[in-house]
């Protein structure tokens, strides 16, 4: 299990030096403006690619399972999994879908970089997070690599959003300052519903 969960934290690492802006200036050095339009797009193909290995790991390593959920647990496990997608879908459609998969530009859309706080980003700050996190966590069947697998992925996905808001406030400033203030970050009702009350 040691080495499954060490393997789904380097690859949470090395994830998360090539999302820094530091990486990417590296590689504007390095080969220039017009390669780098294609970041992004090169970036998430290496989050996909480089996750084999890992599930490589998984299969290699001897496995026992922990538990099976019994109905009707299991059934409205699946249906979280369920909205879990659908949450997913819908909150990549309420930002730019397009630009966060590398398939078009910053600035090549005719709608200026906003920060987005309607929808589910209303309710907390990383729905697609929270979605993902929600999807791994309501599988039925739990196994041991399953568990050391999610357990690592959890770590990540944190870190990485923490990470992620520092860019955030460098980008919009005193309005996610704001944002932050008033909306929790994973999980709804959380915090900051009074605070958003009185600034209805």
């Amino acid at each position: 299990m040691l080495w499954l969960v060490s393997s789904v934290l380097m690859w949470g690492l090395i994830h998360s030096l090539l999302a820094s802006l530091k990486a990417k200036e590296v590689a504007r050095r390095w080969l220039g403006d017009w390669p780098v339009r294609f970041y992004r797009l090169a970036y998430n193909v290496l989050a996909c690619v480089s996750f084999l290995p890992v599930l490589v790991v998984a299969a290699l390593i001897p496995d026992r399972r922990l538990y099976l959920a019994p109905l009707p647990w299991s059934g409205l496990m699946v249906l979280g999994e369920l909205l879990a997608i659908a949450i997913l879908v819908i909150g990549f459609g309420q930002t730019d879908a397009w630009e966060f998969l590398g398939l078009r530009q910053p600035g090549e859309s005719d709608k200026p970089s906003k920060l987005t706080t309607s929808g589910f980003y209303r309710h907390v700050r990383h729905p697609l997070y929270s979605a993902g996190l929600a999807f791994i966590w309501l599988t039925p069947l739990m196994t041991a690599n399953i568990l050391a697998i999610n357990i690592a992925l959890t770590v990540y996905v944190i870190t990485g959003a923490y990470f992620e808001e520092r860019k955030l406030q460098r980008e919009f400033g005193q309005d996610y300052a704001n944002y932050m203030a008033v909306t929790p970050m994973f999980i709804p009702f959380l915090k900051g519903n009074k605070a958003r009350r009185e600034s209805s």
